[in-house]
């Protein structure tokens, strides 16, 4: 079966009749353990009680469930009976759920939790059953779109981005034909992302069903409690993000060599790795930290160290086969991006090409953005992600600065209006600045300035309390300042480069 006809959830119904016996998912948390055929019955089970609640082909499911085999079931039965899976982050607020749910159209979401929604929303409780079941034939593939992935555009709030059967089953396929394939059928792999983060349930979930592999699952990232994991199910593969290989940096060397013992490959990305992270963990395991580059549209890998097999520092690699990348100008033409002389990060080494946007072209990509397909690939198949980077002489991709104002923590995007919208709503601010700063554990932490009222009294309390009833936890301010005025331009422009400080 092709990449371009299948459906998602076939690779579960092939796995499970190629490797009857093997372990497929691993539980930390509810310390449970189900094999592929017992994964397979169970998606089929939920798939049947979708569909008798009224899920028709192309209708819209939430899934709002931690990482678990219940996402994975959730997920596989969605696609199975026809539908889009519409994950949303378990510590999402009821306000973000809504507002999901309000674009996307959803009427069914799958969740553990109670939520009291809107009238025409149904709450369904998701379902493992592993006693065997009547297989179902997959509904749709293809072109349909199998998933509605929200993250925060380049040029508003969070967008559903519209990823196909096709676009899912192809980057797993452009993984697997690296020369060192990201999950091998003995591999056990690490996935403590989140898997209603695209990283999670690409790279992570869906690549390690393709190949067999065992995917063990923890919701949220312990450092000891990972490495501990890592010992106890003999993991041998690691789907990380840098917070991750940072804190085990900060460990002692012996306790994390130990605990990695059967570890074959550590692979990173989100966001860059800084070298001494990377000496650290070479030192303590003797393995090199593999990085790479992707984004939501691009269901998600680009590039990555491993098709070369260099873990260069500050390089996020070659574009996968079957991907092509090229730098452009603001326009689309090939050429250098126009620096800002003001701006000292627009700095790049003497013996590049130049910088330019990153835009990518391939079978993997997006077929748009929800409802109606607006703003994904060109005509002639091209995509600007809105992120400038430059080739060194190998060829080798390095980012360098984003076009627009996202903010990326932990490989999840902060879009700045959203968060300055919600702070100015406050009627002690007068004006608010939102930016990025770098942060050692996630990547990139949210920065808010604020200039008050005039004559009223405002506290950081008050401005992180608004944020947090509004905003899901990644997207609250870290740091809170107070300014008499925000940096501007002769003509008026916020310098959010000077804002940063």
């Amino acid at each position: 079966m092709t990449a371009e006809a299948g459906n998602v959830a076939d690779l579960l119904a092939t796995v499970a009749s190629d490797r009857p016996e093997q372990t497929a998912l691993i539980d930390t948390v509810a310390d449970t353990a189900l094999t592929w055929p017992e994964i397979d019955s169970a998606a089929s089970t939920q798939a049947r009680r979708l569909q008798e609640a009224g899920l028709r082909p192309g209708d819209r499911v939430a899934l709002r469930l931690p990482t678990s085999i219940e996402f994975a079931v959730a997920f596989f039965a969605v696609t199975r009976a026809g539908g889009i899976a519409v994950p949303v982050s378990p510590q999402a607020p009821d306000a973000e759920l809504g507002q999901v749910l309000d674009d996307s159209g959803a009427r069914l979401l799958l969740s553990a939790g109670a939520e009291e929604l809107a009238d025409g929303v149904t709450v369904l409780t998701p379902v493992v059953e592993v006693a065997p079941a009547e297989p179902l034939i997959a509904s749709g593939g293809g072109e349909d779109i199998a998933a509605l992935m929200y993250t925060s555009g380049t040029t508003g709030g969070p967008r559903g981005v519209m990823l196909s059967h096709r676009a899912l089953l192809t980057n797993v396929a452009q993984l697997h034909s690296l020369p060192t394939r990201l999950a091998e059928p003995g591999d056990r792999v690490l996935i403590a992302i989140p898997l209603h983060h695209i990283y999670g349930l690409g790279p992570g979930l869906l690549s390690a069903v393709a190949t067999g592999a065992t995917a063990v699952l923890a919701p949220r990232f312990d450092v000891h409690k990972a490495l501990a994991a890592c010992a106890a199910h003999r993991v041998s593969v690691i789907v990380g993000v840098p917070a991750m290989y940072t804190e085990f940096a900060r460990l002692p060397a012996d306790e994390v060599k130990q605990a990695l013992a059967t570890a074959r490959l550590l692979v990173s990305g989100a966001a860059p790795l800084r070298p001494d992270v990377l000496a650290a963990i070479r030192a303590a395991t003797g393995l090199a930290v593999y990085e790479g580059y992707g984004l939501t549209e691009a269901a998600p890998v680009v590039t990555s160290t491993l098709v070369t097999g260099n873990a260069k520092p500050g390089s996020v690699g070659h574009p996968l086969p079957g991907v092509e990348v090229r730098l452009v100008d603001s326009d689309g033409t090939p050429g250098p991006v126009a620096l800002d002389p003001e701006d000292p990060a627009d700095a790049f080494p003497d013996d590049t090409g130049g910088t330019g946007l990153v835009a990518i072209h391939g079978d993997n990509l997006l077929t748009g953005y929800w409802p109606d397909g607006a703003h994904g690939p060109d005509a002639d198949g091209w995509f600007r992600t809105g992120d400038v980077g430059y080739l060194d002489t190998d060829g080798d991709l390095h980012l360098v600065d984003r076009a627009n104002d996202l903010i990326i923590v932990n490989g999840f995007n902060v879009y700045p209006r959203e968060v300055e919208d919600v702070i100015a709503a406050l009627p002690e601010v007068a004006e608010v600045a939102v930016v990025g700063l770098l942060d050692e554990r996630t990547g990139e932490a949210v920065k808010a300035v604020v200039v008050p009222a005039a004559g009223v009294a405002l506290s950081e309390q008050q401005v992180m309390q608004a944020c947090e009833t509004t905003l899901a936890r990644y997207k609250v301010p870290s740091t809170v300042e107070f300014a008499h005025e925000l940096p501007r331009s002769p003509t008026g422009k916020l310098r959010r480069f000077h804002v940063r400080g």
